[in-house]
């Protein structure tokens, strides 16, 4: 801590007055530094601390609180909003908050985690004896000792820090970086040793695309009942036009009296039966042009299942008829309608 910088980070005798421009070279020479320094991070982390920190937290009977101050507290933040999107009990405690009422929320199986490069940041010591008073667990996570807090806390973490990327060995950037791997790494960790499934991650995550894919079946986004463009075989085509354009769905589901699917009939079917008939299209029925044997999909299929098969080969469609186990039209899914609900 606090050796000079190397001198492509020395930025001690340029003015911006002088030169606004990046130099390619020197951002390229950041970056490098950078990876050398979380490198020491990764080469130097006691092994064996980190699996006792991260057992420590897959037994935890209570809620697992994080709490730092500055970036430090982004970061405490950002790790407890993972674990719980991964379904496990934590939370943010700011320290400040924490001494004027909000230390209410503890409990004696809760753990408490404390993010701080130092390890001598005021806000936290201050909660830790009201944290104690609370007989919850204490862990500190810092990157500098000796330091107060580690003499204070049940348990100790140290993450290795070469020094910051900033040329004053000040700015906190490489040291949250630092903090954020390990987090999410742990994080990660616990995923595993919880047995977390995709569908239950998805399941934590109901508006974002895999929670979508895996939750959303074809009965959730399928058009239904007077959404539905049918008609019956025997309709002349030319009086179904209005019908096949103004549902939206490009095409026309042929059904019969007890609503079985016979057959579809498309806007491309539409074109190529104008184009081989001319006039002759006044006389043809909706029956004499349909495809007899549509793609078809289940309403407790997937969502994602019904894009798979509509991409699928010889050729992609851009819809299909929901039927159910008779045969029966009780729905149809289209692409833009898959992709308008975010699939």
């Amino acid at each position: 801590m606090g050796s000079l910088p190397p001198p492509y980070l020395d930025f001690s005798h340029h003015s911006s007055k002088q030169d606004s421009s990046i130099d390619p070279t020197k951002l390229l020479d950041l970056f490098k530094a950078q990876q050398n320094y979380l490198n020491h991070f990764f080469q130097n982390l006691d092994l064996t601390q980190t699996l006792t920190f991260t057992q420590t937290l897959v037994n935890a009977k209570g809620t697992i609180f994080f709490t730092g101050v500055g970036k430090s507290g982004f970061v405490a933040q950002k790790i407890s909003q993972t674990l719980v999107s991964l379904g496990i009990k934590s939370g943010f405690l700011s320290p400040v908050d924490a001494l004027h009422g909000d230390i209410g929320i503890l409990d004696p199986q809760d753990i408490l985690v404390m993010f701080s490069k130092s390890g001598n940041t005021e806000e936290l010591l201050k909660l830790v004896p009201c944290a104690k008073a609370k007989r919850v667990f204490l862990i500190s996570v810092t990157s500098v000792k000796p330091n107060c807090l580690m003499g204070l806390c049940d348990l100790n973490v140290h993450l290795p820090l070469e020094r910051e990327l900033c040329p004053f060995d000040l700015a906190p950037v490489t040291s949250t970086a630092i903090q954020m791997v390990f987090g999410d790494t742990v994080a990660i960790a616990l995923m595993g040793a919880r047995n977390l499934s995709k569908e239950e991650y998805a399941a934590n995550h109901p508006a974002g695309r895999i929670g979508k894919s895996l939750i959303f079946k074809v009965r959730d986004v399928m058009k239904k009942k007077e959404e539905l463009p049918i008609c019956k075989e025997g309709d002349l085509i030319m009086d179904q036009l209005v019908e096949l354009t103004s549902k939206g769905c490009g095409c026309l589901l042929v059904i019969d009296e007890e609503f079985h699917l016979l057959g579809t009939f498309t806007d491309g079917d539409l074109r190529r039966t104008l184009k081989a008939s001319g006039e002759g299209i006044f006389k043809l029925t909706v029956g004499e042009m349909c495809n007899r044997k549509p793609r078809t999909i289940d309403p407790d299929a997937m969502a994602v299942d019904a894009m798979q098969k509509m991409e699928s080969p010889p050729s992609p469609v851009q819809f299909l008829p929901v039927i159910d186990q008779d045969n029966v039209l009780i729905g149809i899914v289209t692409l833009h309608g898959l992709v308008s609900a975010g699939l």
